[in-house]
């Protein structure tokens, strides 16, 4: 996961990962074990996604403010 993001994931795609990840832990189906990764990797894809929405606010506030 983190190679994925390594490779500059879009924010669609690191949330569609996030997305899949939170339908197979709903799913119950998940052993334990597997479960507890796929809730590490939804961690980082979340502070991924966070992050990338928090460069695209910064970038709108700067063309406010030079518009």
């Amino acid at each position: 996961m983190a190679d994925e993001m390594d490779k500059k994931l879009t924010f669609e795609e690191a949330y569609k990962q996030l997305t899949e990840l939170v339908k197979k832990m709903e799913s119950g189906e998940l052993p334990l074990a597997d479960s507890v990764t796929a809730y590490e990797q939804g961690i980082k894809l979340k502070a991924y996604c966070e992050q990338l929405l928090k460069e695209a606010e910064l970038k709108i506030e700067t063309l406010k403010i030079s518009a």
